[in-house]
């Protein structure tokens, strides 16, 4: 049976092409429901208050950085949504005198105009983002060296070299995005051999880190997140850690706080990780196939799928 069009963007897939069973059983889910969805390789947790949840989201860059030594250097890639963890790890660092000296960093991606990386100037720049809220406020003598710093580039290369160069990476921390992404590795265009059904989710896992045209929402949502609403000021290409890079992680842990996603998406990708279910369509959804990973939630962002009219 033919999938159906998407009902965002017709010439694109998404999450709005899945079977309508399998979306009638996410919006059904409750809290309670969701952190039983727990399987070996899966684990849901919850959060009661906002302080405990980017608490937590901190202390894991607190636990893989502990791990580096000079022998054995250790890594995380990380994110800019969310953003509110940021400061906390460099407050903890400080304040428990943590040397991460040795560690690493990636950043997980960064916005192209005209084939070219945005610079650290401008407004919406990842790398921009990441030193002006947590490295620019670690103390020196404990701060990584900029050339463990490892930003993302529209010539990928380098980055994608530097996954390969003996550093342990402990963990990838994201979020999810409308389009249900971690990074920007968003669902593709429907067209050419994908006209009629997506990716195959082992044809899919093998992208690495690459540059890639925005999917409608994601340029929506990070202008709802980031620009005052201004959809016009959101470049419509970015370069993206890829699944490739994704799968060298120990540990893939996402946090849903209620700003990025919605609450019917905070459940769909619960669910379909948690039954083995990878759909390309549904990008996040192919996690199912990791090893280790953590869905994180803050309760009070998990909302309801109940019909209300505003």
């Amino acid at each position: 049976m033919a999938r159906r069009l998407s009902a965002i963007a017709p010439d694109w897939w998404d999450y709005t092409t899945l079977d309508q069973d399998l979306i009638e059983d996410a919006a059904a889910l409750t809290p309670q429901k969701m952190a039983k969805l727990s399987r070996p390789g899966f684990k849901v947790v919850l959060y009661d208050t906002r302080e405990d949840f980017y608490l937590a989201e901190a202390l894991e860059y607190i636990e893989a950085w502990r791990q580096s030594t000079d022998d054995n250097p250790v890594g995380l890639c990380g994110p800019i949504g969310p953003t509110e963890q940021l400061p906390l790890v460099a407050r903890l660092i400080n304040t428990l005198e943590i040397d991460i000296r040795s560690a690493h960093f990636w950043g997980m991606d960064e916005w192209v105009i005209d084939g070219k990386e945005v610079p650290p100037t401008h407004p919406l720049s990842f790398e921009r983002c990441d030193r002006e809220m947590l490295f620019n406020h670690i103390h020196r003598r404990l701060r990584m060296p900029d050339d463990h710093l490892h930003f993302p580039k529209a010539d990928t290369k380098e980055f994608r070299k530097s996954w390969d160069s003996g550093v342990r990476c402990a963990l990838v921390q994201g979020g999810q995005g409308d389009v249900k992404h971690w990074a920007f590795n968003d669902p593709l265009r429907r067209k050419g051999k994908w006209k009629e059904t997506p990716p195959a989710a082992d044809e899919y896992r093998k992208l690495p880190t690459r540059v890639v045209e925005l999917h409608p929402l994601t340029v929506a949502q990070n202008a709802r997140t980031s620009g005052g609403g201004n959809i016009s000021l959101v470049p419509t290409t970015a370069v993206t850690v890829g699944p490739a890079e994704t799968w060298k992680a120990e540990k893939v842990s996402i946090w849903h706080g209620g700003t990025h996603d919605n609450p019917f998406g905070q459940r769909l990708t619960c669910l379909m990780i948690a039954k083995g279910i990878a759909d390309s369509s549904v990008p996040m959804s192919l996690l199912a196939d990791h090893p280790n990973v953590q869905f994180n939630y803050y309760l009070g962002g998990l909302g309801t799928c109940s019909i209300e009219m505003h």
